[in-house]
C-alpha cells in the first residue's frame, strides 16, 4: 500500500523555525514533481511549495523567502525548511505529488503551530 510519512512538525515561536520531511517506502520520489500542502482550519487543502525532478522550485505567494523545498532522491526524502514562521503558517503539513492525475493516497500529514 502507497504510504507518504511527514514528519518534523511541532509547536514554535513566531519567527522560529522548523524542518519537515516526507518519506516513503512504498513510492519513488525521483520521477515526480513534489509539492508541500498546507491545511488550516476551515480552508481547502492549498499547495504551498513545489520542486521539480530538475531541482527548480515553485512557491506561494505567502512563503517566499522564507520556506525552501528541496530533495534528496538517492534517500528518497522530501524537505520544507520553514524559517521565520508566522502565525498564519499553522496548519497541517502533506506531502504529495503535484500532478492531481498521479496524486498518491494522502498521508496523516504533521502538525505545525505557530504561537506565543
Amino acid at each position: 500500500q502507497v504510504q507518504l510519512v511527514e514528519s518534523g512538525g511541532g509547536l514554535v515561536q513566531p519567527g522560529g523555525s522548523l524542518r519537515l520531511s516526507c518519506a516513503s517506502s512504498t513510492v519513488i520520489f525521483a520521477p515526480y514533481v513534489m509539492s508541500w500542502y498546507r491545511q488550516t482550519p476551515g480552508k481547502q487543502r492549498e499547495m504551498v511549495a513545489a520542486i521539480f525532478s530538475s531541482g527548480g522550485t515553485v512557491y506561494v505567494d505567502s512563503v517566499k523567502g522564507r520556506f525552501t523545498i528541496s530533495r534528496d532522491n538517492a534517500e528518497n526524502l522530501v524537505y520544507l525548511q520553514m524559517n521565520n514562521l508566522l502565525t498564519e503558517d499553522t496548519g497541517v503539513y502533506y506531502c504529495n505529488t503535484y500532478d492531481k492525475s498521479s496524486q498518491l493516497p494522502w498521508g496523516r500529514g504533521t502538525q505545525v503551530t505557530v504561537s506565543s
